[in-house]
């Protein structure tokens, strides 16, 4: 009861018998050469082990520098923006640590009416501290974001102090770091040989975690788990390699839409991270599927609609979480309220029940459904999930013949922005 499983739904049968079988034992070779590691792609491979980036040793080094800042601090703001933020987003929001400072995110918007709200909200707060994420230091948004913290700080507690406030977390050698040498602030490490989207396992997704109060020695032995068993388990049985060949068929199939769908809205910024990863790394040379996803639910009061009666383009993948681990039982009441058929019953079960009638429902309608059930929500399960979609990233790229790790239609919009705005050598 404690694996990670996935199991798939066809009720009116998209794939032929025996479909999915050939497809992933004709994928077997693509297993193999992911597991042995791929020479094009070692200068993005930092992630792949764990330990590179996430040993004990820098694991604990981690939890010092947030030990320092959980001992003093009450309000943390984080920095960035895409990968620089979307893992550590997700796992606050998933677990809620119920102690420790305030988590703010900044840098993620270039909008005056948040940033102005983000000020007024440090306000309130005794003790700050920050942390700008950024690999290159380019980035627009964590850029003018920092520099608009900085004064804020400096402001506030003089520049000596509230320099022993600020993280930043960047490549070695680069402009965030001779800026952190410059004045004194303490500097995190973004790994060279990893991307934005790929960067949970290092200082960039672990140490605000930590701030927070999540236990990333957990989290990280679970992404050990998991590749250990992703690593081990042969083609036919492979949980990664059968998502990936599952995704893969869907597209061969005509559908152009994955939707992610859940009952428990502490996912909902797991799903933006899912989003980016796989929007980002397959959306590629006029191929990919679109992600999306489904706050269930609430999202089938809205878009439910159109996934039971509208254009046919998607398939779903639920996440089930199986452990109750809240428990509120519905009192019985003597006033007519017409709900009395619920007395007793407990919240955790009734939306348990409605996530079970939606995956009938949509696969009786002819939506392929797919169903990624998880033990619990909680830091090692996290940390599994985590490894195993970033695994099953790469391999459903590999499948669909694009490079899993660069971005370059990213950068179209920067061009014409940077000129816009003036930048020295932007045309």
């Amino acid at each position: 009861m404690k694996d990670i499983t996935l199991s798939y739904l066809d009720r009116k049968p998209v794939l032929a018998p025996g479909e999915l079988e050939e497809k992933v034992k004709a994928a077997a070779p693509v297993l193999a050469a992911v597991v042995a590691g791929e020479e094009q792609y070692q200068d993005s491979l930092g992630w792949f082990s764990v330990d590179e980036a996430a040993g004990p040793e820098r694991v604990d080094f981690l939890l010092e520098q947030a030990a320092r800042v959980r001992a003093d601090g009450d309000a943390f703001v984080v920095i960035g923006i895409g990968g620089s933020n979307q893992a550590s987003r997700a796992a606050v929001k998933a677990l809620r640590p119920k102690d420790g400072p305030a988590i703010l995110w900044a840098g993620n918007t270039i909008s005056a009416c948040e940033m102005a709200r983000t000020l007024e909200e440090l306000d309130q707060y005794k003790s700050i501290y920050i942390d700008c994420i950024a690999k290159n230091f380019e980035t627009l948004e964590p850029g003018i974001a920092f520099r608009m913290l900085r004064h804020y700080l400096e402001k506030r507690y003089g520049e000596a102090d509230a320099a022993r406030r600020i993280f930043a977390t960047g490549t070695p050698g680069s402009t965030l770091h001779q800026l952190c040498k410059d004045n004194g602030y303490t500097f995190l490490e973004f790994p060279e040989r990893i991307g934005g989207r790929y960067s949970i396992g290092s200082d960039v997704g672990l140490f605000p975690m930590a701030v927070a109060g999540i236990d990333i020695k957990t989290m990280t032995q679970g992404m050990r788990d998991m590749r250990d068993r992703l690593f081990s388990e042969p083609a036919e049985e492979n949980i990664a390699l059968k998502y990936a060949c599952l995704r893969n068929l869907m597209y061969d199939h005509g559908f152009r839409l994955e939707m992610m769908a859940f009952f428990e809205p502490r996912l909902d910024y797991f799903a933006k991270w899912w989003i980016q990863a796989f929007a980002e790394s397959e959306g590629k040379e006029g191929k990919g599927l679109y992600p999306v996803c489904a706050s269930d639910s609430e999202d089938l009061h809205s878009i439910g609609q159109f996934i039971q009666q509208g254009s046919p383009i998607l398939f779903e993948t639920f996440i089930e979480v199986r452990q109750r681990d809240f428990s509120v039982v519905m009192p019985e009441e003597t006033k007519k309220d017409y709900f009395q058929y619920l007395d007793g019953k407990d919240f955790w079960d009734i939306n348990d029940t409605a996530r079970k009638a939606t995956i009938e429902a949509h696969s009786e309608r002819g939506i392929p459904c797919l169903n990624l059930s998880v033990p619990a929500l909680d830091a090692h399960t996290l940390g599994e999930m985590f490894y195993f979609f970033l695994f099953a990233c790469y391999l459903s790229c590999k499948l669909t013949g694009v490079n899993p790790f660069d971005q370059p239609g990213v950068e179209a919009y920067k061009g014409y922005m940077f000129k816009n705005l003036g930048k020295p050598g932007a045309n």
